[in-house]
């Protein structure tokens, strides 16, 4: 089974990568770009080039009247003007194209527009959420699915996205943690630059090309008690080695454009943060493509107390590093005024303006502001056979298998009796999650619709909704707290079933930006759901559809089968019951750690030693009262329908520049599955402390039954090294210890010595 889906997996890759996706240029050599560059800096005047670091978001339908006056129609007398660098939130091509024919016809010069959109987790075909896709673990099918999101957000007129976000974050009440790859810098780093491949591809001036844009520089994820938008504190050894990395890795990989975070860093707001934009990034980093700012984070500095005002923030954003301003009106308002009362350097607006023209050149719009706008591709590409393919795989891929006493999974087609119970294994349109502004609702496969592929025996029972209303990507989300109506049905269906299949979670919109919690269980009334029909009925599959991790102590202590499948996107019912017959065996492993209870909140695996981690014999050392220290379950954890031992863990040190680690690996059980082997790194002694232990090497592949490999991992300085304080990375000699398994908690350990 698990080596024929393999095959059927590269036909589709294959599909993606060759005769569904054409090219109609190829992007200019560098020397050429900065030579026009320069040249068109030449001829642009002051106020042209501030209007290139503006950026609107949509105004009005440009299939309807002009704008006549308001807000409106400055924003529309500034296009004509040439006072507009960027736009977002318009697509489709025959709106880009009447947007970009004004700039292009009317405005002096005619440099055309980039079109933002956040892009996130696919356009019209939605794959699982970045949380779930980093599940995976599979960097190929990952970069496979930005590829698919570029090309159908390509083919509504789309060049540049908002994605990746690659901010580490540890607490799991944080909204925003679904947008991301997890707890783990390693990790996050490769997932990054996967998506960045996939969206900007092998020759940005392909017309299935798009700008990709690394957020939120930096420290987003470390918001205080996980609420959106507030404060952060980091000390200069979590800031190296964790925030950092994933955005220099993106960084090293090309990425086009960064957007620096709502957040402050040692107390000054990231738009206005030399330190961020100027030191690092532009500097130590020498980054060469463009900031922008988060959506009016400049004229959020006054807020912040660190500008008097918008002409103040205006001033202190540019000669920070922000390159282009989203929606704040700072710029386009008051940086000319600036720059001729000596305030901000001409050589900081030409720096800022020839980056952003050096993308626009890299996309080709200057050879065709219209190679995106073409309603025939448009047709052909949304929602196409290969891309919903992609999106099942891709689904199925990140599926995390927590628990499976007495091997209640798979279920078996020829199974009587099964009772499907919760209101999200009928919902159509939760399952696509949040963060898919291009998609359309109610689209997705549903849970049940998904089964029907499999057996009609089974019945359904709504038991109780999961929220009160309707929910939207602006709206707060209501939850049902009080309406239990619907309890009594699905308990008498459950008396009598042989498995009773509970689909219960989050709804998409209670996770994303603005979605923090402080509670993260089950909403709502569905834990009493769940443990009245667990009074009549013991059997008890839990499929949980959430966008970050919940704390489920008492399911984990009583469920004896629980899949985590996240948000799955478009083809989430059909991916979920693949797995739930066998027809795909699960493979995923966690990215963030599951907690027992929110109190242990930030949670994760890499953590620092403490001089009392031990436990002690008294009560003076370090842990709670009232609960354990470890989480419920941890980063990288995930069980198969086969099992997988590890033997012969072998180091060659020989070579400090090349150290080898060998394993071998066996499918010690009766079906066909694939396995994740993690390495993980200990430096007990160094100049400063170091995590317990750190993922430092992956892999990923398939075993038949009874089939065994050996896995080959090779540690370099890149991996036994680390950022000081100063920021300097060093490699220092002595111990390094060494974990190889299945998981961040179990594995095979070694220990090897460098000079």
């Amino acid at each position: 089974m698990m080596l024929s889906m393999l095959k059927k997996y590269s036909l589709v890759v294959f599909a993606i990568g060759g005769s569904f996706f054409s090219n109609v240029n190829a992007q200019a050599p560098a020397n050429v770009i900065k030579e026009k560059v320069q040249a068109l800096l030449q001829k642009m005047t002051l106020e042209e080039k501030v209007g290139q670091m503006n950026q609107y978001n949509g105004f009005w339908d440009v299939t309807g009247p002009t704008p006549k006056e308001g807000n409106a129609k400055q924003k529309y007398d500034h296009l004509r003007k040439g006072l507009v660098g960027a736009v977002l939130n318009v697509k489709g091509n025959e709106d880009v194209r009447k947007l970009q024919e004004i700039v292009v016809k009317e405005s002096r010069l005619g440099i055309p527009l980039l079109f933002g959109f956040d892009v996130i987790h696919g356009m019209k075909t939605v794959s699982p959420i970045p949380l779930a896709e980093a599940a995976s673990w599979d960097l190929i099918a990952i970069q496979q699915s930005a590829r698919v999101a570029a090309t159908e957000a390509s083919a509504m007129g789309i060049n540049w996205t908002f994605a990746p976000m690659v901010d580490i974050t540890r607490d799991a009440r944080w909204g925003r943690c679904m947008e991301g790859a997890g707890e783990d810098p390693y990790l996050g780093s490769l997932i990054g630059v996967a998506r960045v491949k996939g969206f900007q591809g092998d020759d940005l001036a392909a017309n299935n090309t798009i700008a990709a844009c690394a957020k939120h520089f930096a420290g987003y994820g470390f918001a205080e008690a996980g609420r959106e938008y507030n404060a952060i504190e980091l000390g200069t050894n979590t800031m190296y080695n964790v925030v950092f990395p994933p955005f220099k890795a993106v960084a090293n990989a090309d990425v086009k454009s960064f957007m620096n975070s709502f957040n402050t860093v040692n107390g000054i707001p990231a738009t206005g943060n030399r330190f961020l934009q100027r030191d690092i990034l532009k500097g130590a980093w020498q980054y060469k493509g463009f900031v922008v700012s988060d959506w009016g984070s400049a004229g959020e500095m006054v807020a912040h107390g660190f500008a008097s005002d918008l002409k103040d923030a205006a001033m202190l954003a540019a000669n920070a590093g922000s390159d282009m301003d989203m929606e704040s009106y700072a710029y386009v308002t008051y940086l000319k005024e600036l720059v001729e009362a000596g305030k901000v350097d001409m050589k900081v607006i030409d720096e800022a303006v020839g980056r952003i023209l050096t993308v626009k050149y890299e996309l080709g719009l200057f050879d065709d502001p219209y190679k995106y706008c073409n309603a025939a591709r448009e047709k052909e590409m949304i929602y196409n056979p290969a891309h919903i393919a992609a999106s099942l795989d891709m689904a199925k891929r990140s599926i995390v298998l927590l628990k499976n006493e007495n091997n209640l999974l798979p279920l078996k087609k020829s199974q009587k009796n099964i009772v499907v119970i919760g209101a999200l294994a009928n919902d159509k349109n939760s399952p696509l999650g949040s963060w898919r502004l291009g998609s359309d609702d109610n689209t997705a496969v549903s849970v049940l619709e998904g089964l029907k592929g499999f057996t009609n025996n089974f019945k359904y029972a709504k038991g109780a909704d999961v929220i009160v209303g309707k929910a939207s990507f602006t709206e707060e989300v209501k939850i049902n707290e009080t309406d239990k109506s619907g309890f009594k049905e699905a308990i008498a269906m459950a008396k009598t079933a042989e498995v009773v299949v509970m689909v219960l979670g989050e709804h998409g919109f209670q996770s994303g930006e603005g979605r923090s919690r402080t509670q993260i269980g089950l909403p709502g009334v569905q834990q009493a759901l769940l443990e009245e029909v667990y009074k009549v009925n013991k059997n008890i599959v839990l499929v949980l559809m959430n966008g970050r991790p919940l704390a489920l102590p008492w399911s984990a202590a009583n469920i004896p089968a629980i899949v985590e499948a996240w948000q799955l996107g478009s083809q989430t019912g059909n991916a979920v019951a693949q797995v739930l017959f066998g027809a795909y065996n699960p493979s995923g492993k966690l990215p963030m750690s599951f907690p027992r209870s929110v109190g242990q909140l930030p949670i994760y695996y890499n953590q620092l030693p403490t001089g009392r981690g031990a436990v002690k014999p008294d009560v003076f050392w370090s842990h709670y009262t009232d609960e354990s220290n470890a989480p419920l379950y941890p980063f990288g954890f995930g069980l198969s329908y086969t099992t997988f031992d590890y033997s012969n863990l072998k180091v060659d040190a020989s070579n400090p520049q090349q150290i080898k680690v060998i394993v071998t690996v066996k499918n010690t059980g009766t079906v066909a599955g694939e396995e994740v082997a993690q390495l993980y790194l200990n430096d007990p002694v160094a100049s400063v402390a170091r995590p317990i232990k750190e993922l430092k090497g992956f892999k990923k592949f398939a075993l038949e039954a009874g089939q065994s490999t050996n896995i080959e991992f090779t540690l370099t300085n890149n991996e036994l090294g680390f950022y000081n304080n100063e920021g300097n990375f060093v490699v220092e000699p002595g111990a390094f210890n060494i974990m190889v398994g299945g998981s961040s908690n179990k594995g095979l350990t070694a220990s090897f010595t460098i000079q």
